[in-house]
């Protein structure tokens, strides 16, 4: 017997359905949207609120649950057709309005007026590759009422030196067998292009610096065209230097009127539960070993991509320490900033020329 495959009516293929499974069971990311959403329900309920990019449509419908009067779930995609069964399946027809178009094609007709709210999961991987932060900034400027809400409203990339056991250390003893040229053979393609994988805390190997950190209300498309980091980490752990590790945070709005609650906020830190965003490991050609103390410096470009607005290409420099300015108060162990510290802290206690 023959049975049609309904999905092809929604999705692309087999595998973007599995992508649309993936991300709906991402339990932090889903947590996040909802406990934000309801922390905020004061300030949705009786509110027009968009979705950019709504998918599925299952924010579209934590809003409508949340109170809004009306939604408006826009999908460029076929996936609008999924999000209109659930719209129906969860009897919120009378509430979302989903509209199949480019946000960039959105006329006054289809949304009249402003609205007081946006919520869009826009974020790629290390928060800008394949995501669609662009076409939110579109929504904001064209549809956002002033003062209205974002979520989430900012986010922030971080970046630190680390090890990466799935390319090194694993194919060192495996059950016996030294597997070194196969290892090469990864870390060739992984140079090439950067890992996404869930990598254990403790292959950080020093604390993590912000790489960049977004303001959704202020940010203009030009600001992303290009971030860039100059990075003097500290080792702070004996172990093998191997790659960066970038992840991203994303904060959404401190809930309105008399509330304890804090803002909501989701991370993909590796110390946090695991995400489908994971991590995203620049690796190195070869591995380094560092002490505690050790100085890594880096230079990290993230850049827009000429082929395409939501690709981004990432290129790393690895830096001499001893030809690098480093900041204050660093502790890391070469004798220069070693000095420096001395003279700060004395400084600090009064002990500096002139002090009585």
């Amino acid at each position: 017997m023959e049975v049609e495959n309904s999905n092809d009516s929604y999705f692309k293929s087999y595998e973007d359905l599995q992508i649309h499974k993936l991300m709906l069971s991402d339990e932090p990311r889903n947590s996040a949207y909802h406990e934000a959403i309801f922390n905020n329900k004061t300030s949705i309920e009786g509110k027009v609120v968009l979705d950019v990019g709504a998918g599925t449509g299952i924010l579209s419908v934590f809003c409508a649950k949340a109170g809004a009067k009306t939604v408006y779930a826009v999908e460029a995609s076929e996936t609008y057709k999924l999000a209109a069964d659930i719209v129906k399946e969860n009897q919120m027809e009378n509430i979302i309005q989903v509209i199949h178009s480019r946000i960039e094609d959105l006329t006054s007709a289809q949304i009249p007026g402003k609205v007081d709210i946006i919520v869009s999961e826009w974020m790629g991987f290390y928060l800008l590759h394949e995501g669609m932060l662009d076409s939110v900034i579109i929504a904001r400027d064209r549809f956002l009422k002033p003062n209205g809400l974002i979520f989430p409203e900012a986010a922030t990339i971080y970046a630190t030196p680390c090890s990466i056991p799935s390319i090194y250390k694993y194919w060192e003893n495996v059950h016996g067998v030294r597997m070194e040229s196969f290892s090469r053979l990864l870390r060739e393609e992984a140079y090439k292009k950067p890992l996404t994988e869930k990598i254990p805390p403790e292959c950080l190997i020093s604390e993590p610096e912000v790489a960049t950190w977004i303001d959704l209300r202020e940010v203009t498309s030009d600001d992303l065209n290009e971030i860039k980091l100059r990075h003097v980490a500290v080792s702070n752990k004996v172990g093998t230097y191997e790659g960066i590790c970038l992840w991203f945070t994303c904060t959404f709005p401190f809930p309105r009127g008399p509330s304890n609650t804090e803002p909501v906020s989701l991370s993909t830190e590796p110390d946090e539960p695991e995400t489908h965003w994971k991590q995203t490991l620049i690796v190195l050609p070869n591995s380094m070993n560092v002490e505690v103390g050790s100085p890594i410096c880096y230079d990290l470009t993230i850049k827009r991509s000429t082929d395409s607005n939501r690709r981004y290409n990432i290129e790393l420099i690895m830096l001499d320490p001893e030809e690098v300015q480093h900041p204050e108060f660093c502790r890391c162990f070469m004798t220069k900033c070693i000095l420096v510290n001395a003279m700060l802290e004395k400084y600090e206690r009064g002990e500096g020329d002139g002090a009585e």
